[in-house]
């Protein structure tokens, strides 16, 4: 059902991606860049960064730091985030304001380090961003002031 974007070949343009994430979809993602623009000095790259059984996707950055790699899905995407030993206490901390759902994700987490580990966060309802921000702000504290890209 969540088809990818998976052939290294086919970059996809906006439209593309446009297309295959469907209206809702699409609108999310818009809404997601939105906040990461107000709260990072955002950079957003196009890249097939993991091979073929994840596809395409953005790289969204604030400045030189990794935020997240957003994938893109037929109707949704996934938002996959990273989080080594130092930041897993931070994520620990933050659970208990979090979803069920996302408390679920990071229990189970594919591993990184002793503590740490990736979470891949499917984007399908307008509230899910609200965690996506929160463990973001985990990563990398957000900017104060005007944003520049």
């Amino acid at each position: 059902m969540f088809e990818r974007l998976l052939d290294p070949d086919d970059a996809p343009d906006e439209a593309a991606i446009a297309r295959h994430l469907g209206p809702d979809g699409f609108a999310r993602l818009l809404a997601l860049e939105g906040r990461l623009a107000a709260a990072y000095a955002l950079t957003r790259q196009l890249r097939f960064p993991y091979g073929r059984r994840y596809g395409w996707a953005y790289k969204y950055s604030h400045r030189s730091a990794h935020l997240c790699d957003v994938f893109f899905e037929r109707g949704a995407f996934t938002v996959t985030l990273q989080f080594g030993d130092k930041l897993a206490g931070g994520v620990t901390e933050a659970l208990p304001s979090l979803t069920d759902r996302t408390r679920e994700l990071w229990a189970n987490r594919y591993p990184c380090g002793d503590r740490g580990g990736w979470i891949h966060d499917r984007i399908t309802a307008d509230e899910d961003l609200d965690d996506v921000m929160r463990l973001l702000a985990i990563r990398k504290k957000p900017v104060a002031g005007p944003r520049a890209a």
